[in-house]
Order: structure tokens, then sequence, then C-alpha cells
């Protein structure tokens, strides 16, 4: 399935979030932090006041309540505005 976000819009895989132990005690999923970086898999077009500085393949960082959250074919993604997107890590 092909998905191509619209105006400043991109879409994200987020970065799976590290198993932490404590102990021998393992943290459930809901309590575990959400990452808060991930890789750009698509972009939309951009609009006529902001084009888009992001590209796919990109590594970036963004807020911890940034996007809406989809889940396609068991796999969840990140679908937010590129102002969401607070830096993009290079090298």
């Amino acid at each position: 399935m092909n998905i191509r976000p619209l105006a400043d819009r991109v879409l994200i895989e987020p970065t799976p979030a590290e198993e932490v132990t404590l102990g021998g005690i393992i943290i459930p999923d809901s309590a575990k932090e959400k990452p808060l970086r991930g890789k750009v898999l698509a972009v939309g077009d951009g609009t006529k006041d902001e084009p888009m500085a992001l590209k796919s393949g990109d590594e970036v960082l963004y807020g911890k309540y940034a996007g809406t959250e989809i889940e396609l074919e068991g796999t969840k993604y990140l679908m937010m505005r590129q102002s969401d997107v607070l830096a993009v890590i290079e090298g």
C-alpha cells in the first residue's frame, strides 16, 4: 500500500523503543517512553507558503505528542506536519 501525504505533511516510521529491563522485570509496552526519533518515508508537495525541507530517508527528531498514529498492515506510523519535526539528524 502506498501513502502519499498531502500539503506539508510527512509520514514517519518511528524508531522502535528500546527493550528495558530492571533487575529482570520487563517493562510493558504501555509504560515505555514513545520514541522521539524516526525515519521519513514519504513527504507531501508542501504549500505555497512553506516549501518542503524534508525528504524521504531523513532521520528526524520530533515532539513527544506530535503527529497522528496510523497503523497499516500491522506496522505503526506517524503522520505529522513538517513544522512538528524538530530537527534532521545528519551524519
